[in-house]
């Protein structure tokens, strides 16, 4: 079995697909890579930023859920999302760029042992840049020439992300015994670990914490995706989760990749992704998230879906 290749990408809960689209475009500036449906309930928008072409690595996927109320913060969750961008020069841009745009952020400090800027969404989405500190631009990620944000400060795709749970070796031990990460750094409360070692593109920082579950609303974290390079593996991967005792959703053909779904024991929501075909499979690159695109099984009730949605444009 393969090792597993870093993050795919992340999903979040969002109130407003339209004052979400503004800040990831117009602030982050990232590219709004595919707008589609929720395939499970399509009357809601499924939302994905990232690079040129939204790049497994790269992508933040928001679902749009108009009664969302507030996120009640606590344990057993997703808490953080780590951004990578190039240089520490880059956390300086960005901090102007967060002071004139009036983004709430922290002054530069460290996280994960990397020079980092704390900031939150217009939802308290909590998430952190990170210094990449001139490393090699990650594998797949293309730069998209209309983005509002400097060429050199540009963010390159996931890095760190953060679970809060109750039981850390329940976490902990499940992505080292199954899915053979490599332990970085432990002690009794936190612990960081890698899928690849030395690379922070597949970074999970697992940290523990008592109290009552998270309760999710706008701006939480809904789930995280890791990275598979085919559907073979998809299935063996099925196989082992099963036998370790964990519900998994099978196989699920999303259209633009194959994906499962399982939690842990602590409750965290995981799903396993393939790279491909990816979201050029209905669309030229440069007109990736312009328009609605659905799957293939929705395509018959595109009139009801299109009338339901809220323009975002």
């Amino acid at each position: 079995m393969n090792k597993l290749s870093g993050h795919h990408h992340i999903s979040m809960l969002t109130k407003n697909g339209k004052r979400n689209n503004d800040f990831y475009t117009k602030i982050l500036g990232l590219r709004r890579v595919k707008k589609t449906v929720n395939q499970d309930s399509p009357s809601m928008y499924h939302l994905f930023y990232g690079d040129l072409t939204g790049a497994a690595g790269t992508e933040l996927s928001f679902f749009e859920m108009p009664v969302a109320g507030r996120t009640v913060r606590g344990t057993n969750a997703i808490t953080r999302i780590g951004l990578l961008v190039p240089s520490y020069e880059s956390l300086e841009y960005w901090k102007k760029r967060f002071e004139l745009l009036d983004v709430e952020h922290s002054e530069i400090t460290t996280y994960a042992g990397k020079d980092a800027l704390l900031f939150e969404d217009h939802e308290g989405l909590r998430m952190v840049l990170l210094n990449h500190n001139g490393q090699e631009t990650p594998a797949g990620w293309q730069a998209w020439e209309d983005s509002k944000v400097l060429t050199e400060h540009r963010i390159l795709g996931m890095g760190t992300v953060e679970m809060t749970v109750r039981y850390l070796s329940r976490t902990v031990n499940l992505l080292q015994e199954l899915f053979d990460y490599t332990v970085v750094m432990e002690n009794d409360k936190e612990a960081r670990l890698q899928s690849i070692k030395g690379e922070t593109l597949g970074e999970i920082v697992v940290i523990e914490q008592e109290g009552p579950s998270e309760k999710p609303g706008r701006g939480s974290i809904h789930h995280l995706a890791l990275r598979v390079d085919t559907v073979e593996e998809l299935h063996k991967w099925d196989a082992l989760i099963k036998e370790r005792g964990l519900d998994s959703s099978g196989v699920i053909d999303r259209f633009y990749f194959q994906s499962l779904y399982f939690r842990d024991r602590n409750g965290i929501l995981f799903e396993m992704a393939t790279d491909g075909p990816g979201f050029t499979v209905d669309s030229k690159i440069e007109d990736l998230g312009k328009e609605l695109d659905l799957p293939p099984f929705l395509e018959g009730k595109r009139t009801e879906i299109e009338a339901i949605l809220e323009p975002l444009d």
